[in-house]
C-alpha cells in the first residue's frame, strides 16, 4: 500500500510539471499535536513540520489539484504532573515528557480559491494523507516502563509504520511579485488509523496513588493542527502555435 501511494505521488508531481503551468514551493510552521491515551489525559505536544508541494495553476480557473510531501512531528505530552516517589511518602513532579512519532506524510487533493481584495486570495482545501512512521522517541521511556510500563513502549509490535487520515484547512495566497506569493495557512490533520495499539497490561503500579492498576488496551490516533507559512512560485508553460 505504501509503494502504491509513493507510485500514484511521484505519477501526479510529473503531470504537473510537465504537461501544464504549475505553482511549487516550500512551507512550514507550528504543529500543535494531540493524542488519546484512553484513561490519560494528555497535553498538546509543541513541535514543527515542513513541507513541498506542487499544484495546478490556470489563472481563469479557481479550481486546483495539489500534490505535497512533509515532515511533520507528532504526538503529545504530560505536563505538570505529580507522581508519587516509591522512595518516600511524598510526591514528585519530573520534567515535561514528550511522545513524538517523526512522520512523512504524502497527500493528494484539491484546492478553490477566492478573491479577497487586489490580487489576494483566499481558499480552502482538502486532501488524504498516507503517513509512514519515520522513528519515535519512545525509547527515552524504557527504563521507566520496565518498572512502571504507563507509557507507550518502544516496540515494532504496537507502534505502526503506516497510518492514513485527511487534511482540511483554509489559507490566504498574497502575491508579492509577478511569479511569487507568499501563503499564510490553517489546518486540521486526524488520522484514521491508530498510530500505536497495545493490548491490556495488568497489575501496574499506579505512580499516582502507589496502589495497582490495570492499563487499559491503548489505541493512540494522531490529530493536528498546523499554522504554516510558506512561499509560491509559479512556473508557466505557454504553447506557440
Amino acid at each position: 500500500m505504501k509503494k502504491c501511494f509513493l507510485l500514484i505521488f511521484g505519477l501526479f508531481a510529473v503531470t504537473l510539471g510537465m504537461s501544464q503551468s504549475s505553482a511549487f514551493g516550500l512551507k512550514g510552521g507550528l504543529t500543535i499535536g494531540l493524542q488519546e491515551w484512553g484513561g490519560f489525559e494528555q497535553d498538546p505536544l509543541l513541535k514543527y513540520h515542513g513541507i513541498a508541494f506542487i499544484e495546478s495553476y490556470n489563472p481563469d480557473e479557481p479550481f486546483a489539484v495539489f500534490a505535497q510531501a512533509g515532515f511533520h512531528r507528532k504526538g503529545s505530552a504530560i505536563r505538570n504532573r505529580n507522581y508519587r516517589d516509591p522512595n518516600s511518602t511524598g510526591f514528585v513532579r519530573p520534567p515535561a515528557r514528550e511522545f513524538i512519532f517523526n512522520n512523512l506524510s504524502l497527500t493528494l487533493g484539491a484546492k478553490q480559491k477566492f478573491l479577497l481584495s487586489g490580487n489576494t486570495q483566499w481558499y480552502w482545501l482538502l486532501g488524504v494523507r498516507g503517513d509512514y512512521t519515520l522513528d519515535t522517541n519512545l525509547d527515552e521511556y524504557n527504563e521507566i516502563n520496565m518498572f512502571y510500563p504507563i507509557y507507550p513502549l518502544d516496540s515494532d509490535i504496537f507502534i505502526r509504520d503506516f497510518n492514513y487520515g485527511i487534511t482540511f484547512g483554509a489559507g490566504l495566497d498574497l502575491p508579492v511579485a509577478d511569479l511569487m506569493g507568499i501563503l499564510l495557512e490553517f489546518s486540521v490533520n486526524p488520522d484514521l488509523s491508530y498510530q500505536y495499539v497495545q493490548p491490556a497490561i495488568g497489575n501496574v503500579v499506579d505512580p499516582y496513588t502507589g496502589g495497582t492498576r490495570t492499563i487499559n488496551e491503548r489505541r493512540i490516533r494522531n490529530l493536528t493542527f498546523e499554522v504554516t507559512l510558506g512561499f509560491r512560485f509559479l512556473r508557466l508553460v505557454e504553447y506557440i502555435d
